[in-house]
């Protein structure tokens, strides 16, 4: 089945959070979901369940656990157990699970973060009451960035606890090379210090770019990680809140669903069979995805080294999301404020991903290409008038 990504879906009268923060003229490429229709499977599979007509509580599908186990397996030779899986509302219900056990151990203990970070990690540990600590990520001059091993283990401390990995990362794109993750595991392990990885971006990597979980390369950092997984960036089904944590130590899958104190039982229905499906039957969909999206990231790249001079881009080995660097561009201000004023484009603005964020954008290019097309020529007109 071929797939059409040029397809513009009408989102405006689909409630969705995208379309509806801003005014109806502006472009919105910010949030993290993308503006393609999901998989027919998905579609097909959501569709029939509904036609029951009957949505009681329902039980966690065996199915599921066993299709996870054999991804897991069959795209990075990692041999998972179905009780080593905690199905979960989302990804972010999972860090905060991780913090909330965490500091039921260790009251304000220290929860280390690498920055610049997706904002609801870096802001975790204020709910919890955990210490944060930061890592900063080295930024090269060509916009690419890397892991400093020596300032990784500086920023430790005898109160770290918790290392809150993003893999591959959000916002600057890198899938980690295996090196990078043995070095960092290796220190964790060193200190006794949990693993928390969020890997919800993992099958979207491109040509050239491979991804490993951390958990993978030795049983010993399995025993200190808790990996967690979802369908819903891959295959566009955030909103029906289905996620997995995957946690391969006992002790620690103990530990760890302590942390959700009660306050969730079970997961969306209807979130659990779209991703079996998105599992099952999705692949056809994301080859041809990821081919669109590996276009779409180059057409970012391109336009911003001809039409954007000042600005800087490294291209993303994984996620949908370009890392934009406007400090030199000449815009007094935050380069968010100006483009939603000026050339009416939602980004996201970079400061929110940590003090080293500041003067950067997020730009979501999972989308069309004429929309695309359209936000960026509007920037570029914006950008004309400085």
């Amino acid at each position: 089945m071929n797939y059409d990504f040029d397809q513009v879906p009408d989102r405006i009268a689909s409630e969705c959070i995208k379309w509806h923060a801003y005014d109806s003229d502006v472009l919105p490429l910010w949030v993290a979901d993308m503006d393609f229709c999901s998989p027919e499977p998905v579609i097909r599979a959501l569709r029939e369940r509904v036609e029951h007509g009957v949505f009681g509580y329902a039980k966690e599908l065996p199915e599921l656990y066993k299709t996870i186990c054999r991804r897991m397996e069959e795209r990075y030779n990692w041999k998972i157990r179905p009780k080593d899986i905690i199905l979960l509302p989302g990804v972010m219900t999972g860090v905060m699970m991780a913090c909330q056990s965490t500091a039921l151990d260790y009251p304000g203990a220290g929860i280390l973060v690498q920055t610049p970070m997706y904002p609801p990690i870096l802001t975790a540990y204020e709910k919890i009451g955990l210490t944060r600590q930061e890592n900063e990520l080295v930024r090269n001059p060509d916009g690419t960035y890397e892991i400093d091993l020596k300032s990784f283990e500086a920023a430790v401390t005898p109160q770290t606890r918790i290392f809150t990995l993003c893999n591959p990362h959000n916002p600057v794109g890198r899938a980690f090379r295996r090196e990078e993750l043995e070095g960092m595991a290796e220190i964790c392990l060193k200190h006794n210090i949990m693993i928390c990885s969020d890997e919800i971006h993992s099958d979207l990597i491109y040509t050239g770019a491979q991804h490993t979980p951390i958990a993978s390369i030795d049983p010993e950092i399995s025993k200190k990680t808790i990996t967690l997984i979802a369908a819903t960036k891959t295959f566009n089904i955030a909103g029906l809140k289905c996620s997995a944590a995957i946690v391969q130590d006992p002790d620690l899958r103990k530990k760890f669903k302590n942390g959700g104190m009660g306050f969730f039982h079970g997961v969306n229905l209807m979130g659990m069979i779209a991703t079996l499906a998105a599992y099952r039957e999705g692949q056809e969909w994301l080859d041809q995805l990821l081919v669109y999206l590996e276009g779409n990231r180059d057409y970012v790249y391109e336009t911003i080294r001809n039409d954007f001079p000042s600005v800087t881009m490294s291209i993303p080995e994984a996620t949908y999301l370009a890392w934009l660097d406007f400090r030199n561009s000449g815009i007094e201000g935050n380069p968010f404020d100006y483009f939603l004023k000026h050339a009416l484009v939602a980004l996201n603005d970079g400061a929110a991903f940590g003090e080293n964020g500041k003067g950067f954008l997020r730009l979501n290019f999972g989308c069309p290409r004429a929309t695309l097309v359209d936000a960026l020529g509007r920037m570029k007109s914006a950008m004309e008038v400085l």
